[in-house]
């Protein structure tokens, strides 16, 4: 292929492992920006014609919404100015949100993925090059479009939908429980084993310049009593997302706890299982998801509670009301 018939690339680096080395105080930290990233890569200059940004050099665990919604915003230019797919490089702590949120902002044809790495560049076995290797095969494959927005590490493509991250330290940490890997990364060659259709939300949830409103996430544990999610609405959050027992269940003495929390800010019920979707019709005792929808929870359908938090928090920046909110949450379900 000849220089100029290569497609563009638009690569952005948050910061992460991926970009970690030795810190004079212990550890590592986030030192290395994108351009020394992408010239560490053997044969990447042959994928494509790329211009490598640094936004940010943060570990993944600082990034904000905020942050993530200011990408998407540069992603969105970027596509306006004619590259052809992006690449974010960050830490793999948050990676499953970013994904998301990108997938929620970001509605075009042309791939978005994300990658980072287990490893630091100095350590034995570094898995940053590969995987940022495999990320631009994928970013400016024409297999790759219409997908939303991917992970790509290990080899592995996974859906941002389904995605999370499973193992704190293996290279092989990322999985999709409910539907496996979409595909794989051989030989250069992007092989896609299935496809997901781009979820159809109610409204747009893209804007510029306002802060994302806080929505707490809460997990159900045995003899909880409800006194946090009793607190939720007095410490000013916005709304609320439960991670319930099993397929969407609370002790039965927090169900009217649970009630009186969602008559006064939007509560979503996701499942704390990671996999599968939350119940709709049923378990029918108290606190099970027939009771708690009828006192105006709104089911997460196969978002886990971190995705449907993100969701929530986005909906409600974009001033979406409870059927929308309902809609785009069944969207991904």
């Amino acid at each position: 292929m000849s220089h100029t018939a290569l497609p563009r690339l638009l690569i952005l680096s948050l910061g992460g492992t991926i970009t970690m080395t030795a810190s004079p105080d212990g550890g590592i930290a986030p030192t290395l920006g994108a351009a020394e990233l992408v010239a560490a890569v053997p044969g990447l200059e042959k994928v494509a014609l790329i211009e490598a940004r640094s936004p940010f050099r943060l570990g993944s665990s600082s990034l904000t919404p905020e942050h993530i919604a200011g990408i998407a915003e540069d992603i969105r230019a970027g596509f306006e100015a004619g590259f052809d797919g992006a690449v974010v490089i960050q830490g793999t702590d948050t990676i499953e949100e970013t994904a998301f949120i990108l997938d929620l902002l970001v509605r075009d044809a042309r791939p978005v993925v994300v990658t980072g790495a287990m490893r630091g560049p100095q350590q034995p076995g570094a898995d940053g090059p590969a995987n940022l290797f495999a990320a631009a095969t994928v970013a400016v494959s024409p297999a790759a479009r219409g997908l939303g927005t991917l992970v790509v590490l290990n080899d592995e493509i996974h859906a941002a939908r389904f995605v999370r991250k499973a193992h704190t330290a293996l290279t092989s940490a990322f999985v999709s429980d409910t539907a496996g890997p979409l595909g794989l990364v051989a030989e250069g060659s992007v092989r896609l084993f299935s496809r997901v259709d781009p979820a159809e939300l109610p409204a747009s949830l893209a804007m510029s310049g306002s802060d994302v409103p806080k929505v707490a996430l809460l997990k159900i544990a045995m003899g909880d009593d409800g006194r946090m999610i009793e607190a939720v609405p007095g410490l000013g959050f916005a709304g609320l997302v439960i991670e319930g027992a099993g397929a969407g269940h609370v002790p039965g003495v927090v169900a009217e706890t649970v009630g009186a929390v969602a008559a006064r800010i939007p509560v979503v019920l996701a499942s704390r299982t990671l996999a599968g979707p939350v119940f709709e019709a049923t378990y029918g005792y108290p606190g099970s998801e027939i009771d708690l929808i009828g006192r105006g929870l709104i089911p997460a359908g196969l978002l886990t509670g971190v995705k449907a938090r993100l969701l929530l928090a986005f909906a409600l920046r974009a001033g979406w009301d409870g059927a929308a909110i309902r809609a785009g949450l069944a969207a991904y379900g």
